[in-house]
């Protein structure tokens, strides 16, 4: 758990060698949470990721702080024959990063591709008869049945995204990585200059071409590149990031440590605010094909022995504004968000019961395997929690460390444990990713197309979909309590509370964006 100790160590960095940094005012220099796992934004929901897929691609429709989508590659979109046909045009200017024009072949099949994968994109294109290109600039949608979300799908800006890439890459299958980094966003990647483990860089598109109108809002309106370069540091020892940006060697912290909070506020040069008023929802997700936890009776057992005050005090400490406990499947404070069956979170915790609640659903000391990354120190935290509460329970547990990039592609793997898989990871979703049913990837419960965890449940899918008809506001918030009656007791996973995360970065840093991290709009001052 955090303690003074950190604080101290990071005051005495302050006297260690600097941090090389890129020279110039024209980079700017970030550390990020983690190191990127994998290139391709559709391939996996990992944040990191996500952050890159906005530097290197860009997407048809963006999306504003107050959830309302707008055009963003699109010059405009129009609707038709009762909203069953969709035409959306193309705006003039789009070229992707080897020279070659973005036609709406390329859109067509980008998006086929990140709906094979994407809860929100697998509903649209259930929701779809055909999507056809019937000139460069003009992609078409013919629908089984109206959709009005279909700019709010493409417009999704967590993970996964819908990035428009060339046919020739979309084609690939979306179960396997892009690889070759070539987008039409404000920045390219930079493949000769990446160092896995320290560095990751980016060049600015001189071809790029932003909106004219609008205002830059989340990922809607212009995304003007102020920056040459865009460098990720990584650096694993939150001290020595601490000191660094004290001695203003890097400009941007995206996920500081609790501890060290006080200690970066106290730095007249550094701001220190949160990047989301929705902050993140931490989760404990199960492996649904693998025993034990393809008994939804042992993962009802385990529910029981859950305190989230226990994980989120672990996780960033006892400051009561930087967490809440009392979460359920929804984020706190959005719409959809009910107490439905949050007795579950709110009991007393009786382990005597709980033990005996895993004997009567048929535990047989399976081995349960937590993966535990190392480099995240929130990650860890949870980690290591799960399996010292799932020790006191009665249950054999290995909990292998590794850093989270091997964790990202360790836990796609669906083999039993004793070949290399897994029963337990632990991830953070922003508040944003679970105000809906349709956002909400961890919600999406249809087997082997959901996300790693692969929960299969006819009735979560059935309410999800009763969700998509509904005619009215009142009529979806029913559902949703329903749906989370539903999830409580399927369980494919477990919320374990929400936590409000801190960013810091140089005060002479303006445009900053709110709701995650963006690197367009930003200037030094």
């Amino acid at each position: 758990m955090p303690t003074r100790r950190r604080v101290l160590q990071a005051a005495a960095a302050l006297a260690m060698p600097s941090v090389a940094r890129g020279q110039g005012a024209q980079v700017l220099t970030v550390v990020p949470q983690a190191d990127l796992a994998s290139l391709d934004p559709v391939w996996t929901t990992a944040y990191q990721t996500r952050d890159h897929g906005f530097l290197v691609f860009d997407t048809l429709f963006g999306v504003d702080t107050r959830f309302a989508a707008s055009p963003q590659m699109a010059q405009g979109a129009v609707s038709e024959d009762d909203a069953k046909v969709w035409r959306i045009v193309l705006r003039d200017g789009l070229m992707f990063h080897d020279g070659t024009k973005v036609l709406a072949r390329d859109a067509v099949a980008s998006i086929q591709r990140w709906g094979a994968r994407d809860a929100f994109g697998q509903s649209l294109l259930e929701a779809t008869d055909e999507i056809a290109a019937p000139d460069d600039k003009t992609i078409a949608f013919r629908l089984k049945q109206p959709f009005p979300l279909l700019p709010d799908a493409l417009a999704k800006a967590s993970p996964s995204i819908c990035p428009i890439m060339p046919e020739r890459l979309a084609m690939t299958d979306p179960f396997t990585q892009v690889t070759e980094m070539v987008g039409s966003g404000p920045y390219r990647y930079k493949a000769d200059e990446r160092v896995p483990g320290d560095r990751v860089v980016y060049e600015r598109n001189t071809s790029y071409v932003p909106r004219s109108d609008g205002t830059a809002d989340g990922t809607a309106g212009p995304k003007v590149a102020y920056f040459d370069r865009v460098e990720w540091r990584l650096m694993p020892d939150p001290t020595t990031v601490a000191a660094a940006l004290r001695q203003q060697e890097i400009d941007w912290w995206l996920s500081p440590d609790a501890d060290l909070l006080p200690l970066l506020r106290h730095s007249p040069h550094l701001t220190v605010e949160p990047l989301s008023s929705t902050g993140f929802i931490s989760t404990l997700r199960f492996n649904h094909l693998q025993p034990p936890f393809d008994n939804p009776a042992v993962r009802r057992a385990v529910l029981g022995a859950v305190s989230q005050a226990d994980y989120m005090i672990g996780m960033v400490g006892t400051d009561p504004a930087l967490w809440r406990d009392g979460v359920g499947y929804f984020c706190p404070g959005t719409p959809m968000a009910n107490t439905a069956g949050l007795e579950a979170m709110a009991r007393p915790r009786d382990l005597k019961a709980v033990r005996k609640a895993l004997a009567d659903a048929g535990y047989k000391g399976e081995t349960v395997v937590v993966l535990t990354p190392t480099d995240i120190a929130t990650a860890r935290a949870l980690a290591e929690i799960t399996a010292d509460m799932l020790r006191t329970i009665g249950m054999t547990v290995e909990a292998p460390r590794m850093d989270w990039a091997t964790m990202v592609q360790r836990r796609v793997k669906t083999d039993p444990v004793g070949q290399g898989g897994w029963s337990i990871f632990h991830t953070g979703w922003a508040g944003l990713d679970m105000i809906n049913p349709a956002a909400h990837i961890f919600l999406r419960a249809n087997g082997g197309a959901a996300a790693p965890g692969w929960p299969d449940s006819p009735a979560i899918e059935a309410l999800r979909d009763e969700w998509f008809a509904a005619p009215d506001l009142a009529t979806q918030q029913e559902i949703c309590r329903r749906l989370q009656l539903q999830a409580f007791n399927d369980v494919p996973y477990i919320p374990l509370g929400q936590y409000f995360g801190r960013v810091a970065y140089q005060a002479n840093l303006t445009g900053v964006l709110k709701g995650s991290p963006l690197f367009w709009n930003v200037r030094r001052t």
